[in-house]
Formats: C-alpha cells, sequence, structure tokens
C-alpha cells in the first residue's frame, strides 16, 4: 500500500511540473528484504531536483491527518529526518484484488507542510492517541483534528461552528462540527464549492493540492551540498548528481567517494552517480563494496547495481550471482536486480542458478526470469530442449507468468516426456480464451499433451480452483 501511495504521489508532481526523483530507495517499490535488514539514511520518499522540495507519502485506507509515533524512541518519531520546509502527502488506497500487492490509490494527494504540523503540536492543536496497555516504547498516535468529507457534494452553509454540505447521491445535507475537543478548525471551502470524498473541508492546519516548484535549484547548489553538516542533505546531493553530466560534478563525487569519514552509503551514492556516467572510479568502487565485510553493504550495492542499465551492471551482478563463495542471499539479490535491468545476456545466468541448492537464489532467479520472458520468450524456448531437466521448471514457471509466446512455439520443442510435461503445464496455465483458435494443432501434434492442457484448464477455470478450507 505505501509503495502504491508513493507512485501516486510521484505522479502527482510530474503533474504540477515538478521533476521528481524517488529519494528513499525502494520506496516505490514491492519487494521487502527480509533477511538482511539495510538501515538507510533517513529521508523523505520524493525530491524534486528543480526546487528541492521534499515529499513524504503516507497511504491510507482511511483518511484522516495522522501519524504513528514514538514517545521513547526519537528514530521512531513522526518526524524523524524531516524539516520544517518538507510536506507530507497524504492519499487514501483501497484494495482491489487478493494480492498483496493489489492496491489503488485515490486520485486525490493532499499535501501538509511539516513546519505547520510541529506548530500544531506544540500548540497542543493535535491529540496524542495512546493505545489502550501501551507500556514505554509503544507507539501511539498523533492525530491533528480536520473535518473530512465522507462523499461528494456541495457546501451549502459555513457558520463559526458548523460546516454543512448536502450529498450528491441521496441530497441529504450532512452537518459537521468545527469544534473538536475544544479545538477550532478553520474552514478551507466557501458556500457553493463542489466537493468530493476524502477532501480536508477544515483543520487546524493549512492543507493544499498544490506545490509551487521554484526551480531554484541548480548543479552548483547540489555540489555546495556535498559539504553540508546534514547526513541527510550530502545523501540526497550525491544522488541528486547522477542528473548532471559536468567535470566539477564528478570532481566534487569523486572526492565525496573517496572521504574515508563519510557515511558509506553517501560513498556508495557518490559512485552510482559516476557509474551512471561511465566512470571507471565510481564502478571500482561499486565492486569494492560487492565484498564488502558487512552483508547488508553488499546487498545495497547490489540493489543500486539494478538501477544502472547498462551492460557493464549486468555483467557485474551476473559475475555476483554466479559466485557461489558470495553469501546466499546475496546472490538472490543478484538475481532480483538483474530483472530489474531487461538484459537478454543474463538469461542463461538466470537459468544456470536454478542448479542451486539454495531456494532463495532459485526463487528470485526465477522471478527475474519471468520479467524478461515477456521480452526473450522465443529465445528461452529455443534454448528449453538442451536444458538440463533440473533447470527446466525455473523457466516453465517463468514462460507460464509471462505469457509472451504463441503456440506455434511451443509446438516446435515436444523432444520428450520431460518436455512434453513442462509444455503441458505452461499452456495449461494460461487463459483458454487466449488459445482457443489454436488449440487443434496441439491435438494434432500430440493428443496427450492436448488431453493434459485440457484437464488443466478444467481444474483451473472451475470455482473449487482456489477455494480454501478455513
Amino acid at each position: 500500500m505505501g509503495a502504491v501511495g508513493v507512485r501516486k504521489v510521484f505522479e502527482d508532481l510530474k503533474e504540477q511540473g515538478h521533476c521528481p526523483l524517488e529519494l528513499e530507495r525502494g520506496s516505490m517499490s514491492f519487494k521487502i528484504w527480509k533477511n538482511i535488514k539495510i538501515k538507510r539514511i533517513r529521508v523523505p520518499d520524493i525530491f524534486c531536483i528543480d526546487c528541492g522540495c521534499r515529499i513524504e507519502s503516507r497511504a491510507k485506507t482511511s483518511f484522516e491527518i495522522s501519524m504513528s509515533h514514538s514517545l521513547s524512541d526519537p528514530e521512531r518519531g513522526w518526524d524523524y529526518g524531516l524539516n520544517d520546509n518538507d510536506f507530507v502527502a497524504l492519499v487514501v488506497c483501497k484494495r482491489n484484488g487478493v494480492s498483496p500487492i493489489d492496491w489503488q490509490a485515490d486520485e486525490k494527494v493532499q499535501y501538509i507542510s511539516v513546519g505547520d504540523l510541529r506548530f500544531a503540536q506544540k500548540n497542543n492543536h493535535a491529540i496524542l492517541v495512546k493505545p489502550k496497555g501501551a507500556e514505554e516504547g509503544f507507539e501511539t498516535r498523533i492525530s491533528w483534528p480536520a473535518v473530512i468529507a465522507k462523499s461528494d457534494g456541495k457546501i451549502k452553509t459555513i457558520t463559526d461552528e458548523i460546516i454543512q454540505y448536502q450529498r450528491f447521491h441521496d441530497n441529504r445535507v450532512i452537518t459537521l462540527s468545527l469544534d473538536r475537543q475544544g479545538i477550532k478548525l478553520k474552514p478551507f471551502v466557501q458556500d457553493g464549492d463542489n466537493i468530493s470524498i476524502h477532501q480536508v473541508l477544515a483543520a487546524v492546519i493549512s492543507v493544499t493540492r498544490k506545490i509551487p516548484c521554484s526551480r531554484k535549484m541548480s548543479e552548483d547548489n547540489y555540489i555546495a551540498q556535498l559539504s553540508s553538516q546534514s547526513l541527510s542533505e550530502r545523501y540526497t546531493a550525491a544522488r541528486v548528481l547522477s542528473m548532471f553530466s559536468s567535470e566539477k560534478s564528478f570532481k566534487a563525487l569523486l572526492d565525496q567517494m573517496n572521504n574515508e569519514e563519510e557515511h558509506i552509503y553517501v560513498r556508495l551514492e557518490a559512485a552510482a552517480s559516476l557509474a551512471r556516467h561511465g566512470q571507471e572510479e565510481g564502478w571500482s568502487f561499486i565492486e569494492k563494496c560487492l565484498g564488502d565485510k558487512y552483508l547488508q553493504n553488499r546487498l545495497e550495492a547490489v540493489i543500486i547495481l539494478g538501477e544502472i542499465q547498462v551492460d557493464k551492471s549486468c555483467q557485474m551482478l551476473c559475475s555476483v550471482l554466479e559466485d557461489n563463495q558470495q553469501h546466499p542471499e546475496i546472490r538472490a539479490g543478484a538475481a532480483w536486480a538483474l530483472g530489474e535491468l531487461h538484459n537478454k545476456s543474463a538469461l542463461k545466468t538466470l537459468v544456470d542458478s536454478f542448479s542451486t541448492i539454495h531456494e532463495s537464489v532459485r526463487n528470485e532467479a526465477a522471478k527475474s526470469l519471468a520479467k524478461l520472458a515477456f521480452h526473450f520468450s522465443k529465445d528461452l524456448l529455443n534454448d528449453f530442449p538442451q536444458v538440463a531437466s533440473d533447470k527446466r521448471p525455473g523457466i516453465a514457471w517463468a514462460l507460464s507468468k509471462s505469457g509472451g509466446f504463441e503456440l506455434e512455439d511451443l509446438l516446435g520443442i515436444l523432444v520428450d516426456e520431460d518436455t512434453r510435461h513442462w509444455i503441458s503445464y505452461i499452456l495449461g496455465t494460461q487463459n483458454p480464451e487466449m488459445y482457443a483458435g489454436q488449440i487443434e494443432k496441439l491435438k494434432e501434434r500430440d493428443p496427450h499433451v492436448y488431453f493434459a492442457v485440457n484437464v488443466l484448464w478444467k481444474i483451473m477455470t472451475s470455482w473449487i480452483y482456489r477455494l480454501e478450507e478455513y
């Protein structure tokens, strides 16, 4: 849900004329690293390169101006790592399927200044809600009182005490108080305004739909920011300077990368910015990090390589995946990163990794191969008859997920009993309607595979297929 929310805010900022960059790595990704915990530098999710505005996205299932907070751990405070001139973006997300990634963001994104939120909290205009039975260290919530529209409608009345709006779907008039626990709310609407669901009608702090882009930031600003006292600002500058290509930027990044007193992730980010512009020193530093004594630093280097869309990244990741001396989770990370690059030259290495004893490596390799199979299915199918039998399950799964093939492509590889089994699986897991006009060719070529495919289709389209006992 969080990733869907960040993606929506990112697109909203682009539509407003900003030049957004994902600042917190992974905030827009559905990938969760469970076995190796990376403790990254705390920065907001999104950064505008043109104006320097930083935005923290907060996705919610029901709209309210609230944040989780810790009274005992400053690093878990709602505003940790945020500056007064940063913004919090609030967006409602709702489920639209059963998969963990099946979330849809509302079209409306609303922005609030961190400085305004802090000011209201300091002046006791925010409400601290402690969970029942909470002990020291438990997370609480801070809410900033607001009046939220529960449906589309039209404002009918505004006084010092209430807001009334008429709902469009049943013409009922809804009355909302502008007093919340003795805190007076400021209206943001006027008589006659049309309003939409989740819109903030009044609150103790200002809420806006737009953030102006000043376009005040330049390459020189970011070079200067590399010397900031703030770790997050130095990290941001190292990341953003990848967007500039000049000798002065390269020199500043190189100096930062070679500064042994600097945080490793700032140095690694500087190296990545250099590598993106073909600077060999950057590549060498990333390669050095792939052998770092700390696994989280190795994994961060692997993830960064998955962001640099050039052949050298693919070659380095393939080397990591092929290296049996590497930690299995780092090899799994390399397999995942190869899927992000969509580079055809990774096909063989991914397929070869299906022979490893480590399940995490095989799983990530199969998922990445599925991404590549959509574009290179014919290459995989051409090699399928020659591939060892222990590697065929991973290829078959990837092909079945990609669906990037024609029935004619499958007929030519029915060369032995094992391939017949896996072709039955690949085709049997597809939507029958897509192959209704072609399936008779399979019947003529191999009646047994034709029968197996039809049995699979019958089972997998039945209402009992995904029925759970509990």
